[in-house]
């Protein structure tokens, strides 16, 4: 009885270790080599465009509050939120209440706007 019981844990001990390693494996990994790392980049310029309304423009804190519509590479709905600028000349070029074309990325997990137009 004894045996059976340790031959169990033994077993047990060994899978969650087994899991543990996969999963640590699987954080560290290089994924770029699976195709996947250049889906925000696919298409056109003019494809990865998204309309937007300017709500605010914070030139101190080089912020732009945006009502948007779905953001498709960063697979977002339309909503309205603050994005970080790339370059403060972005924030230059916009005011509130004009109609834009923007595009935007998540560099190191900050929502950024890398580009907008105003739209005529």
């Amino acid at each position: 009885m004894i045996n059976r019981t340790v031959c169990r844990a033994a077993v047990m001990l060994s899978l969650s270790a087994l899991a543990m390693a996969n999963a640590s494996a699987q954080a560290t990994m290089d994924h770029s080599s699976m195709g996947h790392a250049g889906m925000a980049m696919a298409g056109t310029k003019a494809d990865a465009m998204t309309e937007g309304e300017v709500k605010k423009v914070d030139l101190q804190a080089q912020t732009i509050t945006l009502k948007h519509g779905p953001i498709k590479n960063l697979d977002m709905p339309g909503m309205t939120m603050a994005f970080k600028a790339k370059t403060p000349a972005l924030l230059g070029k916009v005011k509130a209440g004009d109609k834009v074309k923007f595009s935007a990325e998540m560099p190191n997990g900050a929502l950024t706007v890398t580009a907008i137009d105003v739209v005529k």
